[in-house]
């Protein structure tokens, strides 16, 4: 990703004599810019970057914590900091990012881009939290940069890093009241996150009273948790989850014969318990697959429960399973923008140009055997456009359990519900890709330039994405999606089934695939 100017042009000069004597993008700095203004924190004031009118500040302290502990307030500074990098990422295994770019101590930051600091206007606020599941991912993918959604809606995009995996979840209550909040320290570091906002943000010109959280995949997840988290009310009044509805987590009683194993794993007792602080984190993690594997085995295919470190129901940071499917009492007046693409993480068969249906037909029977016939009628009647590849390459775990989400909620609460579908497929690599995962977040971040490896560059897909931009802006705004670009969208119920089907040409359909579904979850 291009990395965002710190100062105009003539400024070259003055940063190279800064990197001479020895101040790090971290350390104290002063600041001579107009457009690199100096912003007041709770903890010490920054300064940032400025481009094409949108001022981005990165990397930003909201957090400390130790091991396993709830986070604590950041160290306070003295003087000016500057803030033009991401900060680094949590501990995590991926095959992607370097073991240099991960900061067990340093990962609690915030991001933040925004058209005006310290001018006294209430700009809505979009909370964004990564995907990955509860495991791996970060702030700084280029496709969730905010420059370009702050510019086009003058709202201020905030995004986070926060603890993930077993350093984030990881139940150790069974050895002492100390651990109280141990299983879910991942989370109460976005509730953390969203304080930092709800003190801060007015400098950076947003609306405390105004904040949308938003996620994608496990970023969905993680709205749907802290919808149920006495300690997120009143920090947000919005919600997006975009393909985020699938996966419940581990009962409280599974979650603390995870931690005794991974105790007993290490050869560890309540007496020594502490040495815990001081285990690499490779070594903790090969303990915890061991303790997992001992304790509750292999995630089951198809299986809407997820088998690893993630949020637990315990009751009192999170009162319930966060997918119920209708959330806790406490979010039901939280409007709620919810939706899924047409392929998501189904490995799809659009680079078979020369598929046909009788081919299709035979791989579908081995999953829906006699109810063949009945799946490719219903497909037809619900999408009568359909090519054999669709057949084979819908998506059968989302959207089944987004209707599911979508008519609980929206029976249960006075808010909103507004309900979407990503139809559109993607034209990269001949359209084997389809409408992926994922798809919808550079789309709706308005972000086809630096999404172009997923989404290219065609005028459809950037016709699309300020459609689709636009209705996450003004949901963001006001918590409702319409806009003079799309047909009329109404709240959705179970009885009128609305559905926005973002496509070449977006349309509303009303209860168009809930047979088709049905049928789906009732074989799987």
């Amino acid at each position: 990703m291009k990395k965002l100017a710190c100062f105009h042009t003539c400024s070259l000069f003055i940063a190279a004599l800064l990197t001479i004597f020895g101040l790090t993008s971290c350390g104290p700095t002063t600041n001579q810019y107009p457009k690199a203004p100096i912003v007041k924190t709770t903890y010490g004031s920054i300064s940032g970057s400025y481009d094409d009118g949108v001022f981005s500040f990165k990397g930003i302290p909201y957090a400390k914590a130790e091991r396993f502990m709830p986070p604590q307030a950041p160290d306070a500074w003295e003087g000016v900091r500057e803030h033009t990098k991401f900060g680094p990422i949590a501990m995590q295994v991926n095959s992607w990012s370097p073991e240099s770019a991960m900061n067990e101590q340093k990962l609690f930051t915030v991001n933040v881009w925004t058209r005006g600091v310290n001018d006294g206007k209430k700009r809505p606020v979009m909370f964004w939290l990564h995907g990955g599941g509860f495991s791996v991912g970060a702030s700084d993918d280029p496709i969730t940069d905010g420059k370009m959604l702050a510019q086009k809606g003058d709202i201020v995009l905030v995004s986070i890093n926060h603890r993930l995996n077993i350093l984030g979840f990881l139940d150790l209550s069974a050895f002492g009241d100390q651990y109280a909040h141990s299983a879910n320290v991942g989370m109460l570091d976005v509730v953390a996150a969203l304080e930092w906002v709800n003190k801060n943000i007015r400098n950076f010109g947003g609306d405390p009273a105004n904040v949308t959280i938003l996620g994608e995949s496990g970023g969905g997840g993680k709205v749907g948790t802290l919808l149920s988290m006495p300690a997120a009310k009143g920090l947000f009044n919005k919600a997006i989850i975009q393909s985020g509805t699938l996966l419940n987590v581990m009962t409280k009683e599974k979650s603390t014969q995870v931690g005794k194993a991974l105790v007993e794993t290490l050869g560890l007792t309540k007496d020594n318990i502490s040495q815990l602080n001081s285990i690499p984190y490779k070594q903790l993690v090969e303990a915890g697959n061991k303790a997992l594997e001992k304790t509750v085995g292999l995630r089951t295919p198809g299986s809407t429960t997820m088998v690893g470190f993630a949020p637990i129901p315990d009751g009192i940071d999170l009162l319930q399973q966060p997918f119920t499917p209708d959330f806790a009492d406490i979010s039901k007046d939280i409007p709620l923008l919810i939706g899924t693409t047409f392929n998501e993480l189904v490995k799809t068969a659009y680079a078979e140009k020369n598929l046909t249906l009788e081919d299709a037909k035979r791989r579908l029977a081995k999953t829906y055997g006699d109810k063949t016939e009945t799946y490719i009628n219903l497909f037809e009647k619900t999408y009568p456009n359909y090519v054999p590849q669709d057949l084979l390459s819908i998506d059968t775990l989302f959207r089944p359990n987004t209707i599911v989400t979508a008519d609980a909620r929206s029976a249960k609460t006075r808010a909103p519900v507004y309900t979407y579908l990503l139809t559109w497929k993607s034209d990269v690599e001949d359209d084997s890709k389809g409408s992926f995962h994922g798809l919808d977040i550079p789309l709706a971040f308005n972000n086809i330039e630096l999404g172009k490896h997923w989404t290219g560059t065609s005028d459809d897909a950037k016709n699309l994405s300020k459609k689709m931009s636009s209705a996450w802006i003004n949901f963001a705004k006001t918590g409702n999606p319409n806009d003079k670009s799309l047909p009329a969208w109404r709240p959705y119920t179970r009885e009128n089934g609305e559905t926005m089907i973002f496509d070449k040409e977006p349309k509303i359909l009303n209860n168009h695939d809930r047979e088709l579904m049905q049928l789906i979850k009732s074989v799987r």
